[in-house]
Parts: C-alpha cells; sequence; structure tokens
C-alpha cells in the first residue's frame, strides 16, 4: 500500500473506460454519498441486466473476511474486482474477452503513463489485469469510516447524541431485541477480522425474509450460501453487512425488498416477514433455517424511533463527502471548466 497506489486506485474506481458501454465503473453501483451503494433496490449492468442483489456497501471492507452477500470463498478484494469486470453470469461491467482492448485504453491515458510505472515499476509491462485489480483493491482498503456522531460519543464526547440515541443505544444491544448478534463489533458486522484477532469471525444468517414452500424456501438465484455449499440448512443464508452509514442506504437486505429502516425494524420485530400473495407468498417467522436470534419483539412507538435514532447517529457526514475519496476524473473536468 502506498499513497500512489491507492490514487492509481481510485482513478480506476472511477475510470468509465473500465466498462463494455464507456459509461460505467465501479462508482456506478458505489456512490460515496451512498456509503458506496447505488439506492437501487437491484443493480443494473452495463447491458440493461438487473442482477438478483443489491450492491453491497463497501465502507470498512478492509477488515471484511468475505466480501459478498453469499459466497464464503470470495476473500481477496483483488479476486472479487475480477468479477464484476468479467462476469457473465449476471454481466456487470461486460468486459469479458476484451483485456487487450482495455488495457490499450488506459495505456493512452496520461495520467496512467506517469501512474503505472511509479506504482508497478519493477514490472516488465506494468499495465496488467492483475496490476489493475491490485490498485482498485488498494483504494478500497482506505475507504474507512469511523467519525459518525456515535463514534464521538463512545470516545468521550458525550453530547455528540441525543438522549434518545443513548436510549436506542440500550435497546440495541440488548438481549431483548438481540441486533448486537449478528450486528456487533466496531464495524456492527459480526463478520469482521483486524490485527490482534485471533481468528477471522465469517457468519452468516438467515432472517426469515422468505419462506415461499413452508419448507425454507427462496426465490430462485438468491438462495444463499445454499448456491455455494449445496446444504439445504443454507437455504437463505446472507452476510449481515455493516451497519455503519445505515441511513442513506436505503432499499435494504441483499434484494432490496424491504424500503425503509422503519421497514426492517418491524421485519425483525414480526420474528420475519409475512408475505400474504403472489409469487412469493410465505410466513418467514416458520421458515425452519431462520436464526435464532431473529425470534420477534414488541416495541413502543418511543423505542421503536429511539432504535431509528441510533442506526441514523452511525451515519459519518465526513466520510460521505471527503474528496480523497470522490472521483478524481469529476475533479478534472470541473478544473477545466473553471479555466475558461
Amino acid at each position: 500500500m502506498t499513497v500512489a497506489k491507492v490514487e492509481l486506485g481510485r482513478h480506476l474506481f472511477y475510470d468509465t473506460r473500465l466498462s463494455v458501454n464507456g459509461k460505467q465503473s465501479c462508482a456506478s453501483c458505489h456512490e460515496q454519498s451512498k456509503a458506496f451503494t447505488d439506492g437501487k433496490a437491484l443493480a443494473v449492468g452495463t447491458t440493461g441486466e438487473t442482477h438478483p442483489r443489491s450492491s453491497m456497501s463497501i465502507v470498512n471492507i478492509a477488515y471484511t473476511p468475505v466480501l459478498t452477500w453469499a459466497n464464503p470463498n470470495m476473500k481477496q478484494l483483488e479476486r472479487q474486482a475480477l468479477v464484476p469486470m468479467f462476469g457473465e453470469h449476471p454481466v456487470e461491467l461486460g468486459l469479458s474477452g476484451k483485456e487487450t482492448e482495455v488495457l490499450a485504453k488506459l495505456k493512452t491515458e496520461p495520467r496512467y503513463q506517469k501512474f503505472f510505472p511509479e506504482v508497478f515499476g519493477n514490472a516488465a509491462d506494468p499495465f496488467t489485469i492483475e496490476n489493475v485489480t491490485k490498485a482498485i483493491a488498494a483504494f478500497e482498503r482506505v475507504l474507512i469510516s469511523g467519525d459518525s456522531p456515535y463514534d464521538r460519543y463512545l470516545n468521550g464526547q458525550r453530547n455528540a447524541v441525543s438522549a434518545s440515541v443513548k436510549r436506542g443505544e440500550t435497546l440495541f444491544f440488548g438481549e431483548r431485541l438481540e441486533c448486537f448478534h449478528c450486528h456487533g463489533g466496531f464495524n456492527f458486522s459480526q463478520t469482521t477480522d483486524h490485527v490482534g484477532k485471533a481468528f477471522a469471525e465469517i457468519e452468516f444468517h438467515n432472517t426469515g425474509l422468505y419462506n415461499l414452500d413452508g419448507k425454507g424456501g427462496f426465490p430462485k438465484d438468491n438462495q444463499g450460501t445454499f448456491e455455494i455449499t449445496q446444504r439445504p440448512e443454507d437455504v437463505g443464508k446472507f452476510r449481515a453487512p455493516t451497519l455503519r452509514n445505515i441511513a442513506v442506504t436505503a432499499p435494504y437486505m441483499h434484494d432490496g425488498s424491504i424500503a425503509t429502516l422503519e421497514g426492517v425494524i418491524d421485519h425483525y420485530a414480526a420474528g420475519g416477514r409475512t408475505i400474504r400473495s403472489g409469487e412469493f407468498k410465505g410466513v418467514g417467522s416458520r421458515n425452519p433455517n431462520k436464526s435464532s436470534f431473529v425470534k420477534g419483539f414488541r416495541l413502543t412507538a418511543q423505542e421503536k424511533q429511539d432504535l431509528l435514532n441510533f442506526l441514523k447517529s452511525l451515519t459519518d457526514e465526513k466520510f460521505l463527502t471527503d474528496p480523497r475519496f470522490g472521483d478524481p476524473w469529476k475533479a478534472q473536468s470541473s478544473a477545466k471548466i473553471a479555466e475558461r
């Protein structure tokens, strides 16, 4: 990790040359103002293909030992970057078979003519797909969010949050609601790893979002870790995402099927979602694979508001606007306009 490598990665992350239509980039599905999500229920690729899942936040991804919603084998950012670039099921950036063409485009950019040799100077040819993914991964690793009002409160600024937030904190970390079991730790996700940790925690959970056949069924193309493990008990198990900046990452769940934070709380309060009609009809609270932590609870109107306020206190406004993580190409365009 070097400053130059991270800066190269930032340029590549926002570069639309890394898409078959020349209009999309990594940032198209991971917008800074939305905590590097895209505000859509389901992601859409360069060919217009709708994906089965939403774009997951990559905030604090450096501390996450598994990187996607439901693939326990995807553990390296460099490897994961290849999926949106070259994957075909579904198509994301649509670069399969176009590796040589993409690298040729990058070589013509003056900034890259400086960056690639500086960062990968020992290579005979620094312009490789491997180096592209290494640089993007370096940028993703510096997307660290940790200055929300709640963080400042924990660090001794006692007036950084309201009394309502403090009441919500008690609810969140209490055994009555049990939120913290899946969303605990500094990153508000139990699936974490960091220096000094004895071992990486990796957890996937079924939250009772669906129960199509009364036997635990989930919609096609969204079977959870079962798609990798083929174990029946893994149907509907997904990774619990970080709750940092959760207020700006709607809609929620792996398929964006819950529009609001209020709706998410209602889902957990019911111990699982009931869908009364249509192709997804079923009583999620009776899903046999459901996590034991999703058992349901009751909240008063004030308690629900307190919990919401606590979740909103996890928003790091500085992170969402930090120019270090923004689009360097846009900054260049703005400078040129200002010169005219």
